[in-house]
């Protein structure tokens, strides 16, 4: 397993991190265990969760309990500023209020008394900035945090919270974790540039476009019964055509044919190219299974070679 520097900061997570959100819905607590047991034993060290995932704390308690006596051993990360019902409409999920209540919660949740890297999971509009990493600076002085990171933020929020960290003596945020992939490059027009000039580690989402990019979707197939597609087919269908567009599929085709031209499956282009790019710290992918965890952690070692990145470029880079 290779470690990354998670931003410029001391914190060193792997190259392949764990999608917690799993855990407490698809999985119960001995699914998680086993998925947990066999990351850890693969030398996974970057756990992610949220306050939110599994349904009001779940993750957070599975992940807990599965840890154990191994909690020292790994870089935990959770998130909170999404609703988790009563509360967010009077404070926030960026104000001090929310935070300091929302921290004590997930502490508590994870069985731990700090948090490797907390993260705000998306921007607060209605509370400043200043207010949010003052209350995370607090939480950091008293140990109950060791770093901040940001989720779902723009390239100019990312600066402005730099700034605002800078000028105001504020520990400053070392991550922003956003939607990114092979398929899923918008980033790359004003995050990826404001992470790079101001030192923020980028922790990619959905880096297999919500397993596209694994290869058990064809185009024109109904997807199978239990898989996500079929699940948001019912129950979010804005979310399928993000996903699973012709266009995208299209792309995946091209893909596939310089994957099969080079020798290699799609799962490793997917991890390896993003693992390519040196501000990307950890790629997180969910996961149901320990085989699942495996397979990651393999496709995780190959990279593309100088002609293959320049064809992915062709087939999928943003057309400015």
């Amino acid at each position: 397993m290779e470690y990354r520097p998670l931003g410029k900061s001391g914190l060193r997570v792997s190259a392949v991190g764990i999608g917690c959100n799993n855990f407490g819905t698809s999985l119960d607590e001995a699914g998680t265990k086993a998925v947990v047991d066999k990351a850890i034993d693969l030398g996974i060290t970057l756990f992610d969760t949220a306050d939110v995932y599994g349904g009001k704390g779940n993750s957070e308690i599975f992940l807990g309990k599965a840890l154990g006596a191994r909690r020292k051993d790994i870089v935990l990360a959770s998130k909170f500023g999404m609703p988790m019902g009563e509360g967010l409409a009077l404070h926030g999920g960026g104000s001090r209020g929310y935070i300091m209540r929302a921290a004590e919660a997930s502490l508590h949740r994870l069985g731990t008394d700090y948090i490797d890297l907390y993260q705000i999971h998306q921007p607060d509009a209605g509370t400043p900035i200043e207010e949010t990493m003052r209350a995370l600076d607090d939480l950091t002085r008293q140990g109950k945090v060791r770093y901040t990171g940001h989720s779902n933020f723009a390239g100019w929020q990312t600066a402005d919270a730099a700034w605002t960290a800078k000028t105001c003596s504020l520990a400053p945020f070392v991550s922003a974790q956003n939607r990114y992939s092979l398929l899923s490059r918008e980033i790359e027009a004003d995050l990826v540039p404001a992470c790079e000039a101001h030192g923020v580690g980028l922790l990619p989402y959905f880096p297999l476009e919500s397993g596209l990019l694994t290869g058990k979707y064809k185009h024109g197939a109904a997807p199978a019964e239990g898989t996500r597609w079929a699940a948001w087919a019912t129950r979010m269908p804005g979310y399928v055509t993000q996903f699973f567009s012709d266009e995208k599929f299209a792309q995946l085709a091209r893909l596939q044919a310089l994957c099969d031209a080079g020798g290699h499956g799609i799962l490793d282009m997917a991890f390896g190219w993003l693992l390519s790019k040196p501000y990307v710290a950890s790629v997180i992918a969910g996961a149901t299974k320990p085989e699942q965890v495996e397979g990651n952690v393999k496709a995780a070692a190959w990279r593309p070679s100088a002609d293959e990145t320049v064809k992915i470029d062709e087939i999928t880079a943003l057309r400015r």
